[in-house]
């Protein structure tokens, strides 16, 4: 099958290669709902080297940056507790943590969580962490314009590979809250 965007060989349905995903992802789509159907998730083949967003686009096609987006896993501190979130934005904005983020979490600080907490707790890859999958319970903030998105590049949940979704279906999982202005 030929992926809607981008220069890949070929893109498979999610349901079709689920050997291929991380236990988490795998597991998400197994038991996936919403109003957009599984098999319009797709999964392409990427070099891990060229997952960081200005080299996958020099590779995989320029066009892709405007509709590529980035999983950012983020840890709210308030009262001497820690809770975990992650936020979608466009691959093209910064993630407004400081702002946005710190107070749609009502925590007195937020900064992007470390690596290890992030592997640890997703069960998915530094680089490659995406919002398909995620621990229950977390919330998930995703920016308005990567809803908007006709498709959306996001990651594997490891380094080889990516997803292409329909951008619609991300503001449809579980502890999926939409935000304006996520990404500054």
């Amino acid at each position: 099958m030929r992926a809607p965007l981008g220069n890949f060989a070929d893109a498979i349905p999610v349901p079709e290669c689920l050997d291929r995903l991380v236990g988490p992802v795998a597991e998400a789509v197994r038991h996936w709902r919403g109003s957009v159907p599984a098999e319009q998730l797709l999964l392409v083949d990427t070099e891990p080297e060229w997952a960081d967003t200005a080299t996958f686009v020099e590779h995989y096609g320029p066009e892709l940056l405007a509709s590529s987006a980035n999983c950012v896993v983020v840890a709210g501190k308030r009262g001497g507790a820690t809770s975990l979130a992650a936020c979608v934005v466009p691959s093209t904005t910064r993630l407004d943590v400081n702002g946005v983020v710190r107070r749609h979490l009502g925590v007195r600080k937020a900064s992007f969580a470390p690596m290890d907490t992030a592997t640890g707790e997703t069960g998915m890859e530094y680089g490659g962490i995406t919002p398909i999958g995620l621990p229950a319970g977390w919330p998930l903030l995703v920016d308005s314009a990567v809803v908007d998105l006709p498709h959306v590049v996001i990651g594997s949940g490891a380094r080889r590979g990516k997803l292409i979704v329909p951008g619609k279906a991300l503001a449809e999982l579980p502890g999926a809250e939409v935000l304006e202005h996520l990404g500054g």
